[in-house]
């Protein structure tokens, strides 16, 4: 069995401050978004460097006097790194409209973060005549913002990002759909690095190793049946400890539903006569978030997402405070329940994880799925 070439991936994650400075020291300016809704491929196809921001494990002080407590750790974190000058590499921040948080935090950065663009893209929730025409608004007035810093879009470089970035989200789903099948003998944690270092590379240079280990990934003959299968859902996962302490207790994660997972795959393309259309209509049908589908929509989705993949149960690690997925637990909880699968809610806070009790509980909810 061909051995899967993850470090890269792993390279790609730990040395992404390094390889992102060189690049802006070189001229190419790199542009950061917090949310997988944000329109990424206008960015490339502009000329500049996407990279979706990330908390992790930041011990908020210098942001502490610039935000409330009661938002996410997430999004504390990421502005707690921006304030010591982790991010110095980045000339922005480009948002799409999700979370009210986010839309907020923006504004913060601008404020006290340097850089030459700060802009939030409003994105329509319902896919009408009207509300196509809104986006194409909205997209125009993104384009302007980034030919305003330096930007080149044309027809041909945004086809040429949409074909480039519908190729890494195909190869990625079919990662996806290997694990979900028993085929991938890879942990969940290694899964998560090939998924953030896409997040964290230029697409040109991320999509040759994703070939590579897609192609090694499809060599594997062996079946992987051991551990209880789960789907883990929520926002961002950017601390690893808890994917772990889940596979640690015999749990084995066979999905996700999860803004840094499988929310920024499907689907990986659209359709349309031009390069906005294809855009637009790829955004419409985008795996619903909380922050972008009422919950009585969402919940027979994800209902239909744990049974496709065969888990017994469904594991919410929630970062702490996020109205959007706190809001939606009780109906898609009750719709879970009703398809025979069990839920356990964890959450994620800026302290950490608190190792034993998160380890005592999984282990009891393991056991509860296996009677």
């Amino acid at each position: 069995m061909t051995a899967l070439p993850i470090q890269p991936f792993q390279d790609a994650v730990r040395d992404q401050r390094e390889r992102l400075t060189d690049l802006a020291s070189g001229g190419r300016k790199v542009l950061g978004y917090f949310c997988t809704y944000t329109p990424i491929e206008i960015i490339h196809a502009a000329g500049f460097v996407p990279f979706r921001i990330l908390g992790g494990g930041a011990s908020v002080e210098k942001a502490a006097s610039l935000t409330p407590t009661f938002i996410c750790p997430y999004l504390r974190q990421a502005l707690e790194k921006a304030l010591r000058g982790e991010y110095d590499f980045l000339s922005g921040v480009v948002q799409g409209y999700t979370c009210d948080v986010a839309c907020g935090l923006i504004n913060i950065w601008e404020l006290n973060v340097p850089g030459e663009l700060y802009h939030t893209v409003p994105l329509p929730y319902q896919d009408t005549p009207e509300a196509r025409t809104y986006l194409r608004e909205a997209l125009a007035e993104l384009e302007e913002k980034l030919n305003g810093i330096g930007g080149r879009l044309t027809d041909e470089t945004l086809a040429a990002s949409l074909d480039l970035y519908g190729e890494i989200r195909s190869l990625s789903l079919k990662l996806y759909q290997q694990r979900s099948q028993g085929r991938l003998a890879l942990s969940a944690v290694d899964l998560l690095s090939v998924v953030q270092a896409g997040l964290v590379t230029p697409p040109e240079d991320y999509l040759p190793m994703l070939q590579e280990f897609v192609a090694a990934a499809e060599d594997q003959t062996s079946v992987v049946t051991n551990g209880v299968p789960v789907l883990v859902s929520g926002s961002v996962i950017d601390e690893p400890r808890v994917l772990e302490i889940l596979e640690g207790s015999g749990a084995r994660v066979v999905g996700d539903d999860l803004c840094t997972g499988l929310r920024g795959f499907s689907p990986p393309t659209g359709q349309g006569e031009d390069p906005i259309d294809r855009l637009m209509d790829r955004h419409f049908k985008r795996f619903p978030c909380p922050a972008r589908m009422k919950a009585q929509e969402r919940a027979p989705v994800l209902a239909d997402l744990a049974k496709a993949s065969g888990a017994k149960g469904v594991v919410f690690c929630l970062q702490k405070f996020c109205t959007p997925h706190l809001a939606d637990l009780p109906v898609v909880l009750e719709a879970l329940d009703a398809e025979g699968v069990r839920g356990l809610v964890v959450e994620m806070e800026e302290t950490g994880l608190n190792e034993g009790q998160l380890r005592t509980r999984v282990e009891s909810f393991l056991e509860m799925l296996g009677d």
